[in-house]
């Protein structure tokens, strides 16, 4: 993480006090993206979407996933889109949303949260670390929630939202609206009920939202985080293996996976220098999404090439 931003991040936490959630960025352990490229990124905002002629011809791209979306953000330009408008289940997609209602509540995050019976999946039975009765603060809650898409932790963060879960699925709902969400709907703060669903455009648009918060910049890429459960050390690790890869600089991102939705990847990263959104849902196979990201990325790359070959 490089040190000059993290410093930033803390002398403005003191200033806004203890609970403050840029107090806590520093505990990422995968770099927080430098503020030039955040403010790059975030210029974007308010432009309108079009085309890009450079990229126009996807005759060379084969992507497996069912729907996908590739943007340059700093331009709004749509590189590549397939079933942009399908509207599908998202599965852990949803706990970008999660987060952001979350953290726009303004908690302390150094809050202590239990894990309770109502955090336990009865819907599909998967199974987690964080057994009931397991404490850990709303900070680390958070980060296993984005980085290890723990599902027991998002639901204690809905749990202990100001008026509980249905006010904090409501909040998720409404802040849906507020961003121009219209194909997108949630009915819990996990991803795991097929109820929870969005379409590639809509989720683009999300993934911008959400990289405006320092937080879920940093713990959606942190590669891993050890926490302290009943006594004993237990390191959790990012569910995309593409943050520890040298050759992507990624700022954001979310896996997810339910049978109804298959697996899905969202990200910001940046390729050219270019704050660049990648949105690929319902692939099936093991390494399918990465697959169609390293694919993406070789793409734009050669298209950028052949584009500053032919101006030469």
């Amino acid at each position: 993480m490089n040190r000059s931003w993290i410093a930033v991040l803390v002398v403005a936490s003191l200033a806004l006090g203890a609970g403050s959630a840029e107090t806590l960025a520093a505990t990422a352990k995968k770099k927080v993206v430098l503020s030039t490229k955040h403010k790059s990124a975030s210029s974007a905002k308010g432009r309108h979407h079009h085309k890009s002629a450079s990229l126009e011809d996807a005759r060379g791209l084969t992507i497996e996933s069912a729907s996908a979306l590739v943007q340059d953000q700093s331009t709004g330009a749509v590189l590549f889109e397939k079933n942009p408008g399908s509207v599908v289940p998202i599965a852990s997609i949803s706990k970008l949303m999660t987060a952001m209602v979350a953290l726009d509540a303004h908690p302390n995050l150094n809050d202590v949260l239990t894990i309770s019976e109502e955090d336990v999946d009865s819907l599909k039975g998967t199974h987690s670390r964080l057994r009931v009765g397991t404490r850990l603060t709303r900070e680390e809650m958070l980060n296993l929630a984005l980085m290890s898409s723990e599902n027991r932790a998002a639901s204690a963060l809905s749990r202990n939202y100001p008026g509980g879960r249905d006010a904090f699925i409501a909040a998720m709902n409404r802040k849906c609206q507020a961003l121009g969400l219209t194909s997108t709907q949630f009915a819990d703060p996990t991803g795991l009920t097929a109820s929870n669903v969005s379409s590639a455009h809509d989720l683009s648009r999300m993934v911008a939202a959400a990289y405006e918060y320092p937080l879920i910049r940093a713990f959606s890429t942190a590669t891993e985080r050890e926490v302290v459960i009943a006594g004993r050390p237990q390191l959790f690790h990012n569910t995309n293996s593409l943050v520890k890869s040298p050759n992507w600089d990624i700022s954001l991102s979310k896996t997810g996976y339910i049978n109804e939705a298959g697996k899905c990847l969202v990200m910001h990263t940046w390729i050219n220098s270019r704050p660049t959104i990648i949105v690929l849902l319902d692939s099936w196979g093991k390494m399918t999404r990465i697959g169609d990201a390293n694919r993406i990325k070789r793409w734009v790359e050669s298209a950028a090439l052949a584009q500053r070959a032919s101006a030469g």
